[in-house]
């Protein structure tokens, strides 16, 4: 039977020796004071060869060699953090849409209904005055901030200013206005006496009427417009899903629908009025 004999060693059969060994700062890993050097320091990665020529091994995305890795630069590679959006941020930013839609179609039932005020029909009304704007002290104001108006019958307006150096300003404003009437001052105040409106005067008040109404229905158009791009970017956002969209586009055109609704009741009862005899 063979022996090996005690005068061969071990590592006469496999040799495995360093061809470098792990090197690091005196001051880093033990003992360190400031754990930002540390955190800083470079480290030596040795690898280790054998007679059999063993091949170097990977460690994750770090390969073992003589190389040096730069703790720091390899910690500056990190993906940034990206944070998503709470579900009360997005309720809160289509809530702010909601509410700007709502707002901006109020404010276009008003304007209709102030357009429509200033047309007049056979019967007087203070509102038809309600667009003028006086040159007061150089500045434009509204007739019925600086003047009380009323209507002491059906077919006359009597305009009463707060301050009587403005009744020339007024009387001016009057007359350059596109109402057709001649005011009349007395130096206290000024009348305004409604003509008869000729049947074809009417229907050109009825024309412009229509348009207004058209106008009207334009902006509304033009709101649920943007309304809809805001939801959009929430969606490409990654804050709304598709069928999110889909159910706020279809809640936007019901509200869309109403306020279209009340613009056609407004040009209805003053198409009414224009042309009644």
């Amino acid at each position: 039977m063979a022996v090996f004999s005690s005068t061969a060693p071990l590592r006469s059969i496999l040799q495995l020796k360093p061809k470098s060994s792990l090197s690091f700062p005196a001051d880093s890993y033990h003992g360190v004071r400031d754990p930002a050097q540390c955190r800083s320091s470079t480290v030596n990665i040795c690898s280790w060869s054998s007679a059999a020529n063993y091949a170097r091994l990977p460690i994750g995305d770090v390969r073992l060699s003589s190389r040096r890795l730069d703790v720091k630069q390899f910690s500056q590679t990190r993906m940034p953090f990206v944070r998503n959006a709470t579900i009360e941020e997005i309720e809160a930013e289509k809530s702010l849409i909601e509410k700007d839609v709502k707002e901006r179609m109020e404010k276009t039932i008003d304007t209709v209904r102030t357009n429509f005020n200033s047309i007049r029909t056979g019967r007087a009304n203070p509102s038809m005055l309600d667009k003028i704007e006086v040159e007061y002290y150089g500045t434009p104001v509204s007739l019925k901030s600086i003047a009380q108006i009323s209507t002491p019958d059906a077919s006359s307006l009597l305009v009463q200013p707060y301050d009587k150096s403005s009744l020339k300003a007024i009387e001016k404003a009057i007359v350059n206005s596109d109402l057709g009437m001649t005011p009349n001052n007395d130096g206290e105040v000024i009348r305004l006496a409604l003509p008869q409106l000729t049947s074809e005067r009417r229907k050109e008040l009825s024309k412009i009427v229509a348009k207004q109404a058209e106008e009207g229905k334009v902006a509304l158009r033009n709101i649920r417009r943007d309304a809809l791009k805001a939801y959009e970017k929430l969606e490409k956002e990654k804050k709304l899903s598709e069928d999110n969209v889909k159910d706020l586009s279809n809640d936007l055109q019901k509200l869309t629908d109403d306020y279209m609704k009340k613009i056609d009741n407004l040009y209805k009862q003053k198409e009414k009025e224009l042309l009644k005899v």
